[in-house]
């Protein structure tokens, strides 16, 4: 298993500017074998990765990209607006290990890296290139750097994992990233996060089920039930958002720590 990461303060990584076309000849050339886009919440990464799959497309000239999520929470059906799916930004570029379980389901690290593989080699299989993009430190990490997970999953060949990976991060100062956490939390609750873990529950989801997955659906489904005020639920789960960007941080600093390089980049 990963060794912990702990939180400290630490200076921002020096940006770099990514160029497309030198990347799609190390993947072409061997010299890598996946692309991995990662970051904290709200610093772009979807986005970015999207239109790096498009300029790799535009090289190519044909629809080869595909984007492998590693998000921990959108592998699960109906939690959309709570986990920023957002699946119109990926704009027909092909994505997967979104929507392949059922809320009130408990998915872990060990079904990750086996869904992966699976993935991954499906993708390269078809002469497509795979792009790892999420914010889940561990799943990153179990996908990446060839975790042995077989007393858990038998069935994983850690063999079958990328072991050349490029590692792009989305970089975005303090402020910037807090300022789009306060307004991206305002607009979900406008667009009806509340409606949607009302839904959640009333299909059967027990609350305490809703509360295991954090962040938005702990806090509001506390104020649902009615252990929360409206006014508490949003202060609390905007703190607890702003922590967990800064755990991220915290997680693939430490990883840099380990020994991966990251390529920080200003999206």
């Amino acid at each position: 298993m990963p060794k912990l990461k702990f939180t400290i303060m630490a200076e921002m990584p020096e940006p770099e500017v990514i160029d497309a076309g030198s990347l799609l000849s190390a993947y072409r050339s061997g010299d890598i074998d996946l692309i991995c886009v990662l970051g904290p919440t709200a610093s772009g990464k979807t986005k970015y990765t999207v239109s790096l799959a498009k300029e790799f497309n535009s090289l190519c000239g044909q629809p080869l990209a595909e984007i492998i999520s590693a998000d921990s929470r959108q592998v699960y059906e109906g939690m959309d607006i709570g986990t920023g799916k957002d699946l119109a930004e990926y704009d027909g570029i092909p994505y997967h290990l979104i929507d392949i379980r059922p809320a009130g389901d408990k998915y872990n690290v060990y079904q990750y890296q086996s869904d992966f593989v699976k993935a991954y080699q499906d993708i390269r299989s078809r002469g497509g290139i795979p792009i790892l993009c999420g914010g889940t430190g561990l799943y990153i990490e179990a996908a990446t750097c060839g975790y042995d997970f077989k007393k858990e999953a038998p069935d994983i060949d850690p063999g079958s994992l990328p072991s050349k990976t490029y590692y792009i991060g989305t970089l975005v100062e303090r402020d910037v990233r807090n300022a789009r956490i306060d307004a991206r939390l305002k607009a979900r609750l406008e667009e009806g996060m509340v409606d949607e873990v009302r839904r959640l529950l009333d299909s059967g989801i027990p609350a305490e089920d809703l509360i295991y997955y954090g962040l938005e659906y702990k806090f509001v489904t506390q104020y649902v039930i009615g252990e929360l005020s409206y006014d508490e639920m949003v202060t609390l789960l905007g703190n607890a958002i702003h922590q967990f960007a800064k755990r991220q941080m915290t997680w693939f600093r430490g990883m840099e720590r380990d020994g991966i390089t990251i390529h920080w980049t200003r999206v």
